[in-house]
């Protein structure tokens, strides 16, 4: 998917290893997460136990609001650790 660019992501970890964003860092800049507006889970469709489709890994994702008030959706890949934020076929304007 294009419009997933890879961040890094700093998280609460509570009962769980990183639980919720609480900021990204993208293009040098740091971003708060003021909130959480919905979250949700993507499971991969699987063949077999172990043998999922590679084109959708599990993944959890979280739309969050910025202090800003801009809108984001980060994807987490549960398998791999890695992080991204998705982007609307548009640049980001980060100035």
């Amino acid at each position: 998917m294009k419009d997933l660019l890879p961040v890094k992501v700093e998280c609460h970890s509570g009962y769980k290893a990183d639980e919720y964003p609480r900021c990204f860092f993208f293009d040098n800049h740091r971003i708060d997460v003021e909130e959480i507006i919905d979250r949700w889970y993507q499971i991969s469709p699987s063949l077999s136990v172990n043998n999922s489709i590679p084109e959708f890994p599990d993944a959890k994702y979280f739309k969050v609001r910025t202090p800003d008030q801009k809108i984001y959706i980060l994807k987490h890949e549960t398998e791999t650790g890695n992080w991204f934020v998705w982007i609307r076929g548009e640049s980001m304007n980060l100035s």
